[in-house]
């Protein structure tokens, strides 16, 4: 079975998970198109002020400082080599294209005539991408579907008072994070002293399930896709508001204090 693995990112969920996907009897990874960002996204500048406006400019601000949480600071953790070290290590084709939907990716999803492939960080995949594999394509939602579509791990479930968060592997349609459930699996949240720690740990043990996950999804897939469950009613979410995140700090310290 032939795999590909899209990917916006050198450094990323790609990264972490290659070295386990690869070597496995049951498929081979063929190719990994490695997108890059439009630089002048259609609708990029309204869509940030519309957010901006929802959830107020000290949200906008925390938003931006919580980047770092997941991705600098997972790799301090988790340290992730460039994709196109692993790709020529593990004999993996690697081919840049623009843009994740730009024509060239649609180019380079045909030539690999793949059974299906995997999204591992990227944005919005429109149906003359995702349809292009055999059976398809994949994404890993780094939290629980259908709970927490369009979500950062890790806060949301906090935000409600939850002790886990977890990852979905789940069919790409139309929609974002919407598609059917092929594999879900909790993971509990690794609490630490400060709100920080807590996310940059969880990231990391979900990183280490979703990739296993997912390695033993592509092994036994045909039963996989075969059980794969619709959602149904989901919720979703966004950047917290300045209020939402002083309630997180709340349910953070009061969790981190009843364990």
């Amino acid at each position: 079975m032939r795999v590909v693995v899209l990917t916006s990112a050198r450094r990323g969920t790609a990264s972490h998970h290659l070295p386990i996907l690869a070597g496995s009897a049951q498929y081979q990874v063929v190719r990994v198109i490695l997108a890059g960002s439009p630089t002048t996204p259609r609708g990029g500048l309204r869509k940030k002020l519309r957010k901006v406006m929802r959830i107020g400019p000290l949200g906008a601000l925390m938003g931006y400082r919580m980047r770092a949480w997941y991705t600098t600071d997972v790799q301090a953790l988790c340290p992730l080599e460039d994709i196109g070290v692993l790709c020529e290590r593990h004999g993996v084709e690697l081919i840049t294209t623009p843009w994740v939907n730009h024509p060239d990716t649609v180019t380079a999803m045909k030539e690999a005539h793949a059974d299906v492939a995997l999204s591992l960080g990227n944005g919005y995949i429109a149906s003359k991408v995702f349809t292009l594999p055999r059976l398809g394509m994949l994404n890993i939602h780094h939290e629980l579907l259908p709970e927490y579509q369009n979500a950062q791990g890790v806060i949301w479930p906090l935000y409600c008072g939850s002790r886990i968060t977890g990852y979905t592997i789940h069919r790409i349609d139309k929609g974002i994070d919407t598609g059917a459930i092929v594999q879900r699996e909790e993971v509990p949240i690794h609490f630490g002293p400060r709100l920080r720690d807590t996310v940059t740990r969880t990231m990391v043990a979900v990183l280490d399930a979703s990739a296993a996950g997912c390695r033993a999804v592509l092994e036994d897939l045909p039963a996989k896709l075969a059980t794969a469950r619709p959602q149904g009613p989901g919720r979703k979410w966004t950047t917290p508001s300045f209020g939402q995140y002083l309630r997180i700090l709340r349910n953070h310290r009061r969790l981190r204090a009843e364990r």
